[in-house]
């Protein structure tokens, strides 16, 4: 009896010290964690440009989502619905398939969610609108300070505005954010597909608009982690 007891505790000290244990309990903490408080996700894209470069790894707060709303500014990660492009299929690879989901769990690259990174403009029930006299995007009527654009759409007041034919690509007419949605850009503005992107110019064909859903918000990326030189808060 006495030998019996022994070699059990024996066997589980082998098994919870072995290397495969230990590393599938690692997978296991990333997961949970990545599930319910922080996760990493890769940047595939120059859309949120110079804020975030291609290749960089964010940290997105998803915990605090589940207690309150995002805020006009904010940075989010978002499941993106079929109104923001293709959806890419699962790999039909198996050892491809288990690369990209162990990436999703980590954040080293490019998971099986279709997920985009934007900047949060307007919420729910307010209006936003492009252009200010001085080219600035307007939300409630008030210009809006956005020293984090880059490369922005050509605007010439009186001469290649919202007044001029053609109209400058800056310019959009006024929106009103439906309940539950939010209205996001990218601050890379002439490179990035996000809300307003085939509006511009005012008009645009039935349905260009694109919104995001609060239920689809993953959450706020609060900080760059990877690479080390980019290491920073957001």
């Amino acid at each position: 009896m006495t030998r019996g007891n022994t070699a059990r505790p024996g066997r589980l000290r082998r098994i919870t010290g072995s290397v495969w244990f230990n590393l599938l309990a690692a997978i296991v903490v990333l997961a949970v964690v990545q599930a319910f408080v922080v996760k990493v996700y890769y940047v595939p894209s120059g859309s949120m440009q110079n804020t975030l470069e291609i290749g960089d790894r964010v940290i997105v707060d998803r915990f605090g989502s589940h207690f309150g709303d995002p805020s006009d500014g904010d940075v989010v990660v978002f499941t993106a619905s079929e109104l923001w492009g293709d959806v890419p299929a699962a790999p039909s690879n198996p050892f491809v398939y288990a690369v990209r989901w162990l990436g999703g769990v980590v954040g080293v690259g490019p998971d099986l969610t279709h997920t985009l990174v934007k900047r949060v403009i307007a919420g729910p029930g307010q209006t936003v609108s492009c252009c200010s006299p001085d080219g600035r995007v307007l939300v409630d009527g008030v210009p809006q300070n956005e020293p984090y654009i880059f490369a922005d759409y050509p605007f010439e007041a009186g001469a290649f505005d919202c007044s001029t034919t053609p109209k400058s690509l800056r310019c959009f007419d006024e929106v009103v954010v439906p309940a539950g949605q939010y209205f996001v850009l990218g601050d890379h503005r002439s490179n990035s597909n996000d809300s307003i992107f085939a509006c511009r110019g005012g008009g645009g064909p039935p349905g260009c608009l694109k919104m995001v859903g609060r239920d689809d918000i993953v959450g706020r990326a609060f900080a760059i982690v990877l690479p080390p030189g980019r290491w920073s808060g957001l």
